[in-house]
């Protein structure tokens, strides 16, 4: 039988009343909340980034291949379909899609306001799943199966409310070029990013239109947006990309395009960071002055087993013992608090957010089981090291001193 184990079972919380069973309860309680906050704290950080960074994505891509000519603006030279990257673009094994894309900007008129816009153009195989998330009123655009312009376009919410225009309105968008043209376009749908770089400026439409207005053949496009089968390899594949495209295109990284939104993403990290340290603290040294009482209050009986023969390290055990028990009760409470909270945000959506501030109508949560595996570990292996640090008074315990102890 294991003696330690047994006398720290005997001097648990449930066979204890009064002020030991009391620090037992705060013990657990600070544990519990503790481990729960953290918990809560990482499933909704990872469900703010992924959201995020999704939103990106799916209006972007994650890489962006283009003409070396091409400077910063939207409008860009053109590039070929029959290019070596993109008839070729399938035996790369860490690419899951590929779809072409242009912009062209111009002047979109409503019924009292004109506002400048970018167009952007694309075509059959724009990946609309992944965007349906944003849109929020109508539908996508249906492409014509001979070839030729669809006149469908998708607003943003910021530039229909600007322009007082809904689904099912006509609008006419004009181009500055020489000479200037026009096109009439109905309105099938409304997206809603709600970021600020999308939103304020981009309308969707066929790519077909921008090839008329430039006078482009059918197989030029602006560029190529690449989709990776594992978005976090995003920095990890950019060279070997670069080294296999063609000579006159360039590779460019939606994170580096849009770095201020993951700047600001990756700022976020050091805030939970800084968290998780302050929690770590707060629960060793709870364990460590708990502890202690603890000691304090069973001065006696550690004397009298002193003079029953017991070793330093075997009460020492008895403690740590105690001490594992309130952490294993403690972060069991706490993962069902946690998971539970994730849990019902996630299937009822209960607490909301401003869009406009958070770009999200919602707390979103991210389920990331390695990360709660993981922070369990840390904080048990946290909390148990530090038991040993009250323990280690216990080898100054006089066993006369300790009995006559009061």
């Amino acid at each position: 039988m294991n003696l330690p184990y047994f006398i720290a079972k005997r001097i648990s919380f449930q066979r204890t009343g009064g002020f030991t069973g009391t620090i037992h309860r705060i013990a657990v309680a600070s544990i519990a909340i503790g481990l729960s906050v953290l918990i809560i704290s990482f499933l909704i950080l990872g469900g703010f980034k992924k959201v995020v960074s999704d939103k990106v994505f799916s209006f972007t891509g994650h890489y962006q291949v283009h003409k070396f000519t091409s400077n910063n603006a939207f409008e860009v030279y053109p590039s070929s379909k029959e290019s070596q990257f993109y008839s070729q673009h399938e035996n790369f094994d860490f690419i899951r899609h590929v779809q072409e894309y242009a912009y062209k900007p111009g002047l979109l008129k409503g019924e009292e306001e004109v506002q400048g816009v970018m167009l952007k153009g694309v075509g059959p195989d724009f990946d609309s799943l992944a965007f349906a998330s944003s849109v929020s009123h109508g539908r996508f655009l249906t492409f014509n199966e001979n070839g030729s312009a669809s006149n469908e376009i998708l607003l943003s919410r910021k530039i229909a409310d600007k322009l007082l225009l809904k689904v099912g309105d006509r609008v006419t968008m004009y181009f500055v070029q020489d000479p200037p043209r026009y096109r009439r376009f109905d309105i099938v749908g409304i997206y809603e990013t709600f970021l600020e770089d999308f939103d304020d400026k981009i309308i969707i439409g066929d790519i077909q239109t921008i090839r008329n207005l430039n006078g482009w053949e059918n197989n030029q496009v602006g560029g190529f947006e690449v989709f990776l089968n594992d978005p976090s390899q995003i920095n990890a594949h950019e060279e070997e990309l670069y080294d296999k495209i063609d000579y006159d295109l360039k590779v460019e990284k939606v994170t580096d395009k849009y770095i201020q939104i993951f700047d600001w993403l990756g700022l976020l990290n050091n805030n939970v960071y800084v968290f998780l340290g302050l929690i770590l603290f707060v629960a060793a040294f709870n364990m460590i002055a708990i502890l202690f009482i603890l000691i304090m209050e069973r001065t006696q009986m550690i004397g009298m087993l002193k003079a029953l023969g017991s070793t330093n390290r075997q009460i020492r055990r008895i403690f740590v013992w105690n001490g594992v028990r309130i952490i294993g009760r403690g972060m069991l409470l706490g993962n069902l608090i946690g998971i539970g909270i994730g849990v019902i945000q996630d299937f009822s959506r209960l607490i909301q957010l401003d869009p406009y501030n958070y770009y999200m109508s919602y707390v979103p949560i991210h389920w990331d089981f390695g990360l709660i595996v993981g922070l369990n570990i840390l904080i048990l292996l946290v909390t148990v090291l530090v038991l040993f640090i009250p323990a280690m008074v216990i080898s100054n315990v006089s066993p006369i001193k300790a009995i006559r102890f009061d």
